[in-house]
């Protein structure tokens, strides 16, 4: 088995080395993360300007490479042959932070592990709710690795794994649930007197409901989630046939 492992906090961030500890002990692992932190940086594709590949040494004194690109680009390199590696399963993170509800579409973990999805490789995305959970996310990342590649994954379809802070009471397979956003603009002038602008608040919270994962979280267990790239609105169409288009 080769893993690909990736992040979006970047390549020097302590997920990504405990992650790797773990998964050496079931499987061959190549790091290609990004040179700085893309934390909430989506699903992005660099079209319009060029990307540079470095090798570095990770804080353990293992080889690794860097991609000036974001975590999804990282992806895409490797499996578009920047490297000489050909994974048989993508694992993103471990992300600082849950990925929760509508986080999916803002995480750089996440949207890794969909560009992995869309090329056909097996993947997987792993965050915490806190950073001492790291130990216990990287163990089951490891001990779910195989199961994935033994079971198979259908196609266009990625698991996103969330690990609370503790004690863990077990497992939940969840759906999405609903977070609260508490975004706030905060402006401020430049030297010049001109305004800029930060995107602050408090941290996200969420409506902790049996079965989506925030609920699992709260609660205490582990939330895997099986995301779909086919993001239509199934039970919508019909009622959209209904509206007057044509004139």
């Amino acid at each position: 088995m080769k893993i690909l492992l990736t992040n979006d906090d970047g390549y020097a961030a302590p997920g990504l080395l405990v992650l790797k500890r773990a998964l050496e002990k079931v499987s061959e692992v190549t790091v290609m993360a990004p040179d700085q932190n893309w934390s909430a940086g989506g699903h992005v594709k660099t079209m319009h300007k060029p990307l540079r590949i470095s090798k570095v040494q990770l804080a353990d004194g293992s080889d690794a490479y860097t991609s000036s690109g974001a975590p999804s680009d990282c992806v895409a390199l490797v499996l578009l042959g920047a490297i000489d590696f050909k994974p048989d399963l993508i694992v993103s993170g471990i992300n600082s932070g849950p990925n929760l509800g509508h986080d999916v579409t803002y995480s750089g973990t996440v949207t890794a592990a969909m560009e992995g999805t869309l090329s056909g490789i097996p993947s997987l995305a792993v965050s915490v709710e806190a950073s001492e959970a790291y130990a216990s996310a990287a163990d089951f990342a490891a001990r779910l690795a195989p199961i994935v590649l033994r079971q198979s994954l259908p196609p266009n379809i990625l698991l996103n794994i969330n690990v609370p802070r503790g004690p863990i009471k077990g497992i939940q397979i969840t759906r999405l649930g609903q977070r609260v956003y508490h975004d706030e603009l905060v402006t401020r002038l430049d030297p010049r007197g001109q305004p800029y602008y930060w995107i602050g608040g408090e941290a996200p919270t969420g409506l902790p409901d049996d079965g989506t994962d925030v609920g699992a979280l709260h609660h205490g267990y582990i939330s895997i989630t099986p995301l779909q790239m086919d993001m239509t609105a199934l039970n919508f169409i019909d009622t959209l046939k209904t509206w007057s288009l044509t004139n």
